[in-house]
């Protein structure tokens, strides 16, 4: 063969391999013009796009709305910000390390795709990017992320269109508002209050050059994983990407390399529960008036009633509390409500010593959730009764051994060892009676007998009916309790019987109780501003008669004895009441201001009672006391207004006991129970309850006089 005839085989050999390679070449460009045409009908159309309704997480925040409280979403937390809020610096940095090209090129890189192509085919894997930023969005917003072949080409195509329909500036914005930048965040702005603590328009050069730095593998850079090297190395190329395409100066880019990144811990961070029983009474609330998927999807922003300084004060206070009784006491649990008089909004919660402990069933709430036994924390509004009906803080009632069942099974002298339940004659924890009291005295001391013949006097409809007016709505039927009812024989919600003493506190106005303030929707308008709600819904003299009473710390100081520099706040005009349960299930401090009320409940979750001793006085009082020491400085100091002054027609609505001979009678010897301050009844014994009350008294009298 002669030197031609072998060029002329070489030339033929080309000519066929250049012939199969251009059928190839056709055949993919045939390809994938038909798959593109095929995909192009099964991805979202522009229209669709346009219309889609990004997920944003719903932002819970405390009354500053500087403080945020959690965030609820169905899994990633985002939250849109308009692109002229975003500081040029995360834009130019995203662009340097992501797409230097994005504002020439089109929705593709046609280098990029066949260096990516020619790295998957050699290494028969699909893992090489090679991906604009427009091509990123389409993948993150509208697709999966899933490595396949047909997601690419639907991933082009979608990216084809979103260049066509959106300017570059609005696709930027689309992508920094939708990128991930950590395993649950998407966004810029989530990610800068995440990582740093500020919105992203407060960014700096240096941390908008890490928040650049994320994308690309947010779990593997995340500022709370172990690779914090990686990802500093990274913004520092990023950095020097941007000083390279002439983005920045020499003098920025040293400074941004010498600035201390700090990232913010991840407990403090958005991605934590702050104030958590409050949180999740709040969500409730959204969930019911708003529903679900607007509380997940719908980027609500909630600005709450709760002042971070008084809820952090209420956890340190129940926290210490609950170890000290747990030593004590054997009482594992405490709970602690405060709220504005003023306003009904409810400032801090906390509804169990630790919320994220299981074993102690720490996440159920017992302000909101617990029906607990109230004890004698119900007695001031059974006395406010009494005192609408011409009663007085001076009025006389006998604590003395007293039977008030007229069972005649029982007998008229109380046998305390008895166990026949159709009898009924309480008595105080000590086992002590006092005698003749005023009221003023019974109530600030507690004194059960007093409080028993108070609820008779004052009725047990009406006195049921006046809690039911302050807020207190879970008693039902006076029928249920009888006469024990004043010694909390029925069961309450802390946040109720709170909201009921606020009414106190407040001058008889009820104020409807609320934990919300507003709630913004994504885009900036008002679902709902707080309103006040309020209404009188009982006289102003006997809510005064009663925070006389409960302020006045001399009356009390016999009951709390070497624990009443506890209830003493100098400078201060503070009303207080305690209740303890049966057994010692329940220790009950409700006190309050004109500006503040706080309850607090001390005992166990699952309802076992306490050592002996865990009174209210010992296992709540200090607790509640601990709070209020914090608390008070942060309201305005005012004074109750004092009642005016009392002055009745009978002299045993006044305080006299005695007839005109000196013998003591009991005060149904002197007053008709159905018209107290009208005339002295004819007969008395006509009253059911007479014959008891005057044996009682006259078994007093004859060992006292």
């Amino acid at each position: 063969m002669n030197q031609r005839d072998g060029k002329g085989v070489n030339k033929k050999w080309w000519v066929r391999v250049l012939k199969i390679a251009g059928v190839a070449v056709l055949a993919v460009i045939v390809f994938l013009l038909v798959a593109i045409l095929y995909f192009s009908t099964t991805i979202p159309s522009i229209q669709e796009i346009s219309s889609q309704q990004i997920s944003q997480s719903t932002k819970i925040y405390d009354r500053t709305g500087n403080v945020l409280l959690y965030e609820i979403g169905d899994g990633q937390k985002r939250t849109v910000v308009p692109f002229d809020q975003i500081p040029q610096s995360v834009k130019d940095a995203t662009i340097a390390i992501e797409d230097q090209n994005f504002y020439n090129e089109p929705a593709f890189d046609i280098k990029g795709i066949f260096r990516a192509i020619y790295v998957d085919v050699t290494t028969g894997s699909l893992a090489q990017g090679g991906s604009t930023i427009t091509q990123q969005l389409a993948r993150t917003a509208f697709l999966t992320t899933n490595q396949t072949f047909t997601r690419k080409l639907k991933e082009l195509v979608l990216a084809i269109k979103l260049n066509e329909y959106y300017s570059k500036d609005d696709i930027l914005g689309l992508y920094l508002n939708e990128a991930p930048y950590g395993p649950t965040l998407s966004g810029v702005e989530e990610a800068s209050e995440d990582y740093f603590g500020v919105p992203v328009q407060d960014l700096n050069l240096a941390q908008s050059a890490v928040l650049a730095a994320l994308p690309q593998a947010p779990s593997y850079y995340s500022p709370w994983g172990s690779h914090v090297d990686e990802l500093l190395q990274r913004q520092r190329l990023v950095l020097q990407q941007m000083y390279s395409t002439g983005k920045i100066t020499k003098a920025q880019l040293n400074t941004a390399l010498n600035y201390k990144i700090t990232f913010l811990p991840r407990t403090a961070s958005g991605t934590g529960m702050r104030a958590p029983h409050f949180v999740m009474a709040v969500e409730d609330y959204l969930t019911q008036k708003y529903g679900e998927d607007m509380v997940d999807r719908g980027g609500l922003k909630v600005i709450t009633t709760l002042d971070w300084n008084l809820q952090q004060a209420a956890e340190t206070a129940i926290t210490n509390g609950v170890a000290r009784n747990i030593e004590l006491y054997k009482s594992s649990n405490a709970s602690l409500v405060a709220q504005d008089p003023q306003t009904g909004q409810v400032l801090a919660l906390v509804g169990s010593a630790n919320y994220f402990d299981r074993s102690n069933d720490g996440n159920f709430d017992v302000a909101t959730q617990g029906l607990r036994q109230p004890g004698s924390s119900l007695k001031p509004f059974v006395y406010l009764a009494g005192f609408q009906i011409g009663y007085t803080p001076d009025t006389v009632l006998f604590d003395v051994p007293t039977e008030f069942s007229t069972d005649s099974s029982c007998p008229a002298v109380p046998n305390f060892s008895s166990t026949n339940k159709a009898c009924f004659h309480p008595q105080d924890f000590e086992g002590t009676f006092s005698g003749p009291m005023s009221i003023r005295d019974a109530l600030a001391q507690s004194v059960n007998v007093p409080a028993v013949q108070m609820l008779y006097l004052a009725g047990e409809k009406n006195s049921l009916q006046e809690m039911t007016l302050f807020g207190i709505t879970t008693l039902g039927n006076p029928a249920d309790y009888g006469l024990s009812l004043v010694l909390g024989g029925g069961a309450v919600h802390l946040i109720d019987l709170t909201e009921a003493y606020s009414v106190l506190a407040a001058d008889g106005v009820k104020h409807a109780q609320t934990m919300v303030m507003q709630v913004q929707d994504a885009s900036g308008n008002m679902l709902e501003s707080y309103r006040d709600q309020a209404s009188q819904v009982t006289d102003v003299q006997s809510v005064r008669l009663i925070n006389d009473v409960l302020s006045d710390s001399q009356a009390r100081a016999p009951l709390f004895q070497s624990s009443q520099n506890e209830t003493v706040f100098p400078g201060y005009d503070v009303a207080l009441k305690t209740g303890t349960s049966n057994d010692y299930r329940d220790a009950w401090a409700m006190g309050y201001t004109p500006s503040l009320v706080v309850g607090v409940w001390a005992g166990n979750n699952n309802n076992t009672p306490m050592q002996k001793n865990g009174s209210s006085i010992l296992a709540a009082v200090p607790t509640w006391s601990a709070f209020m020491t914090q608390a008070l400085p942060l309201v305005p100091n005012e004074t109750f207004t004092k009642p005016d002054p009392v002055t009745p027609a009978n002299a045993a609505l006044g305080g006299n006991y005695l007839d005109a001979s000196g013998q003591p009678h009991t005060i149904l010897y002197y007053i008709d129970k159905t018209d107290p301050t009208g005339a002295a009844p004819a007969n008395p014994a006509n009253d059911p309850q007479y014959h008891n009350w005057e044996i009682a008294v006259e078994n007093w009298w004859a060992a006292n006089k």
